[in-house]
């Protein structure tokens, strides 16, 4: 299927559909989910041991979003216990490498940002 659209799509135009993708994506836990899943299928409590921190709710939201848009597949088996498994759809994967960049963008600059954070709050306490 493919979508006409009325308008220019543009990031800068605050109209512009493209702004809500650029909310998922910039999401950090949208970010974490897809980096998570780039090594294949997951079940839920899979995804929950392997983000610290992320809440039971946050989770089931983010991966509904993330299922929504197009980026993760959600797969129900009808057994006794429910099994549901999630996987990256073919868009999702190509969202894998930029997911990877920004993680490990944020891992190797944490020292300098720390620093820069340090040095800013010292700053701002001086200047009183």
């Amino acid at each position: 299927m493919t979508l006409q659209f009325d308008y220019e799509i543009n990031v800068f135009n605050q109209s512009c559909p493209s702004r809500q993708v650029l909310d998922l994506i910039a999401d950090k836990w949208s970010v974490l989910v897809i980096y998570s899943l780039s090594d294949g299928i997951k079940r839920y409590g899979e995804l929950r041991r392997m983000i610290d921190g992320i809440s039971k709710k946050m989770l089931t939201q983010t991966l509904r979003n993330l299922e929504r848009n197009g980026l993760v597949h959600r797969k129900v088996y009808a057994v006794v216990p429910p099994k549901v498994e999630y996987s990256l759809t073919p868009l999702g994967q190509s969202m894998y490498q930029t997911t990877k960049v920004l993680c490990g963008w944020a891992e190797n600059n944490l020292a300098d940002v720390l620093s820069a954070q340090a040095e800013y709050d010292a700053r701002q306490e001086a200047e009183g």
